[in-house]
């Protein structure tokens, strides 16, 4: 039986995902199943508190749930910046251009192996372009970022998800409503 006035928000990957009593990986509860409409209630940090259409509700690593597609945006609105690709289209822009640069000094000889190692020790990019989707790889997020060429979510995480203390940077605690108010 569903829940009075429930509207899922998200859907549970494909793959189905873990869930926990609390926000806390030390309490794992049963796990969610493929595909399973979800409402998402409140985020804290990488946490999201699911409901449910039975009324049952536990906390996922919200990075992973998929968005239910909600009205279209309006004609020539302006993204909102967590919703805009090109900040990360830039900075892979701009990594690749100084890995580029490091190649071309190290085939010239203005740099040795060592001196081309350090020059690129930490850089990372990824992103994969197929037609209109784009995956980027988001290093400050440590996440994987699917996009079709106005919205952005995450794709996929590197880490265990984190309370909105240990997150800076990263969303702060927030009640979600459907209706998106």
């Amino acid at each position: 039986m569903a829940t009075p006035g429930f509207r899922p928000t998200h859907v549970v990957p494909q793959h189905g995902m873990p869930a926990w009593e609390t926000p806390d990986p030390a309490r794992p509860t049963a796990p969610l199943d493929p595909l399973l409409p979800v409402q998402l209630v409140e985020r804290r940090g990488d946490w999201g508190h699911v409901l449910c259409a039975n009324g049952w509700s536990a906390w996922v690593d919200g990075r992973y749930l998929v968005a239910v597609p909600q009205d279209p945006p309006v004609p020539g609105g302006p993204l909102t910046r967590s919703d805009d690709p090109r900040p990360l289209l830039t900075h892979a822009e701009q990594t690749l251009a100084h890995y580029r640069a490091a190649v071309g000094e190290l085939a010239t000889g203005a740099l040795d192996g060592e001196a081309f190692r350090s020059r690129t020790r930490g850089l990372r990019i990824g992103i994969v372009v197929d037609g209109e989707h784009v995956w980027l790889y988001d290093v400050e997020q440590a996440r994987w970022v699917y996009a079709d060429g106005a919205r952005a979510s995450t794709f996929a995480a590197e880490d265990e998800p984190l309370a909105a203390a240990e997150a800076p940077g990263r969303a702060p605690t927030e009640i979600v409503t459907p209706d998106g108010t």
